[in-house]
């Protein structure tokens, strides 16, 4: 058999001394705890670019394990999370974020002293500082989070240019070593994600917002209309589709997302109260400049995302 290509990327990093040193981007053996649609894509991606000697999957369903692993997207697995990380240089949580905390003591046992440990959690605050505390001694976490994905999930939709162009947020803590964090950073670079780097706090107060509560919203709308006829859903046109796309999500992984950042969600669950009376109020006095200056004002914020 033909050698392994190898990519393996440096970049800069921190010695022991704290001085500015290369850092390997290569790692030899890769656990991807959950192999859905993100972790399979980010194992997908790594063999692709040759930044990994072997990858072991886990999950709960072997099935899904063994079609992963005919699809070349692992090259091995365990159904015991302590072996899958057994001897790797690198674990990746990339399972639905309310199992992180159980996942990490069952992991425990197999990580090894210097192995890094990363996630594509959706949710990071609290729960960042909650695996810290559960590493392992020598043991490395970094918190982070890929925006990418779709509504679909499972296996049968990983691909390897998924992170092509997407950005990736670290948020690393007072406690994070900054060599494990240059490691994180390189691995999303070298997939293709921009990264960039905020706390902990402040990734689960903006995603709230741009993510997070419009899922709220879009689950809310269809169920609203859906309470009031099922049979109008079918009359629906373009419009609809695009705006409540994202209520074909996977609810558990969107379960946990919103118990884990439900403080923010109120928060914004209660500013949008205040602009649906608002409306109410609109429409019930046949206000129509004061409901034309609102989509415009909503039409001109939207414009600045580009």
């Amino acid at each position: 058999m033909p050698a392994r290509k190898s990519s393996r990327r440096f970049l800069k990093g921190y010695d022991s001394w704290g001085v500015i040193a290369e850092v390997k981007i290569f790692f030899e053996k890769i656990a991807v705890l959950g192999v859905g649609l993100i972790g399979g894509s980010l194992a997908l991606s790594l063999k692709q670019r040759g930044l990994c000697g072997s990858i072991v999957g886990f999950g709960r369903k072997e099935g899904s394990l063994r079609r992963a692993q005919e699809l070349k997207i692992i090259d091995g697995y365990s159904l015991d999370a302590a072996k899958a990380c057994m001897d790797a240089d690198l674990i990746v949580f990339a399972v639905p974020v309310g199992l992180f905390k159980e996942l990490a003591l069952k992991a425990a046992a197999g990580l090894k002293k210097g192995a890094i440990v990363t996630d594509v959690g959706s949710v990071k605050g609290m729960l960042v500082f909650e695996m810290e505390s559960l590493m392992p001694q020598g043991v490395r976490y970094v918190g982070s989070h890929p925006i990418s994905g779709s509504e679909n999930s499972g296996i049968e939709e990983a691909r390897a240019d998924l992170f092509e162009g997407a950005q990736c947020i670290l948020t690393p803590t007072e406690s994070t070593d900054r060599n494990a964090l240059s490691s994180v950073t390189g691995l999303w670079s070298s997939v293709g994600c921009k990264t960039e780097e905020m706390t902990p706090l402040r990734h689960d107060e903006i995603y709230a917002s741009v993510s997070h509560f419009p899922h709220m919203v879009a689950y809310a709308l269809v169920n609203s209309i859906d309470s009031v006829d099922p049979e109008f859903i079918r009359y629906a046109g373009q419009g609809f589709k695009d705006t409540t796309r994202i209520a074909m999500s996977s609810p558990e992984i969107w379960r946990d997302i919103s118990v884990h950042n439900r403080e923010n969600l109120l928060k914004l669950s209660r500013l949008f109260r205040e602009r649906l009376e608002l409306f109410d109020r609109l429409l019930a006095s046949g206000d129509a400049p004061g409901i034309e200056e609102e989509f415009r004002k909503a039409k001109e914020a939207r414009s600045r995302l580009k």
